[in-house]
């Protein structure tokens, strides 16, 4: 072959040298690259060994996936015992919905998804059409669940389960964001009234428990009403869990809000756009990309927080849980129930902050992955 002549300079590129690259390379470099890190990975290794042939173990090979009560499980292994799970299961998705209207549950969440698709991909077919239907969809889902006009009423008391969560959770999260934009716009109002409004509403949310807030809905707000007033006890909660979301959203764009450079401010004043339109074309679409990654964990700090429903005497999945334990057929089981519930809630929050990172790469938001 004839060797071809190169210009001093103008080499091309090699490839890496073999060890320089792969997995053992990768090892080399992050797990064995000094002896801290050397004795380090040898105690991961052996930490790992310890607890994940027995957790397994507990969870799959010695578990029980049938049985009529607690000592059925026990009969016929030492593991965990999803037989409770598995004759609870309706119990805890729905609570106590009617089993006859449980369609309208199931509609709901088909909805729901449909609602989502515009929302979180730009390029879904027909957006603009899908993003009116997502406007109007916790409506909708509203209509559904609690009934009226041509289907038959539900009260919100039998509300529960993952049911309540997912109510409680897409409420807040969808009520929120538009509120705290305006909240954070009003702080960085020039009009005295509304901003001293705004500030002071922030700051109240900010320095109070929602735990109080719940307290104030479920008992305290009665005392404040004419007499004879019924005020449903879970519009009260989605009320203040909208409000308390609210705030700390506020200050989360607000801060993304400060980020922009005043010079596009005044680009926007010299093309003669007025101040909504500013905020809506130029300020606003730069704000919220910095503000992603706050978005997203507000959104999944308020997600955890519908648990705090059940100090209240909602039955979310733990109320729900607790309320089958007293069951003397399953008593002792609740480590059952906490697994069941934390890996539903961190299925859920694990998916919303990876969307995050998919929406921040995206946008190009910060450094790239």
């Amino acid at each position: 072959m004839t060797e071809k002549n190169y210009i001093p300079g103008e080499h091309p590129d090699l490839p890496p040298p073999s060890n320089m690259i792969g997995p053992v390379a990768w090892i080399r470099d992050n797990l064995l690259s000094s002896p801290a890190n050397i004795i380090m990975t040898i105690l991961s290794v052996w930490f790992l060994y310890i607890v994940i042939p027995p957790t397994l173990n507990w969870f799959f090979l010695d578990a029980a996936f049938t049985g009529e009560d607690r000592n059925a499980c026990r009969a016929v292994a030492d593991g965990a015992c999803w037989a409770f799970i598995g004759e609870r299961f309706k119990l805890f998705t729905y609570g106590f919905y009617p089993e006859e209207h449980r369609w309208r549950v199931n509609l709901s969440f088909i909805l729901l998804i449909v609602a989502l698709i515009p929302v979180l991909f730009d390029k879904a077919p027909f957006r603009s059409l899908g993003l009116k239907f997502s406007i109007a969809f916790p409506f909708i889902a509203g209509w559904l669940l609690v009934g009226g006009l041509g289907l038959e009423p539900v009260p919100t008391s039998q509300f529960g389960g993952f049911m309540l969560t997912l109510v409680i959770g897409i409420t807040g999260i969808a009520f929120s964001l538009p509120i705290g934009i305006l909240l954070a716009l009003g702080r960085q109002s020039n009009l005295p009234i509304i901003k001293v409004f705004c500030v002071s509403f922030i700051e109240f949310i900010r320095g109070v428990p929602l735990i109080t807030l719940l307290f104030v809905a479920s008992t305290m707000l009665s005392y404040f009403l004419p007499p004879g007033t019924n005020f449903d006890l879970l519009l009260r909660v989605l009320i203040m869990v909208v409000l308390f979301s609210s705030g700390y959203m506020a200050e989360v764009i607000r801060g993304g809000l400060q980020a922009i450079p005043k010079g596009q401010i005044e680009a926007a004043d010299s093309m003669g756009l007025k101040y909504w339109q500013s905020m809506r074309l130029i300020v606003l679409p730069q704000a919220l990309k910095i503000s992603i990654p706050g978005i997203v964990n507000t959104f999944i700090g308020l997600y955890k927080d519908t648990t705090l429903v059940i100090i209240i005497g909602l039955l979310d999945p733990l109320g729900i849980g607790r309320a089958s334990l007293s069951d003397t057929k399953w008593t002792g089981l609740s480590t059952e129930v906490y697994i069941f519930v934390a890996i539903f809630f961190f299925v859920s929050c694990f998916g919303m902050s990876r969307y995050s990172l998919y929406l921040e790469n995206k946008l190009e938001t910060g450094h790239k992955r």
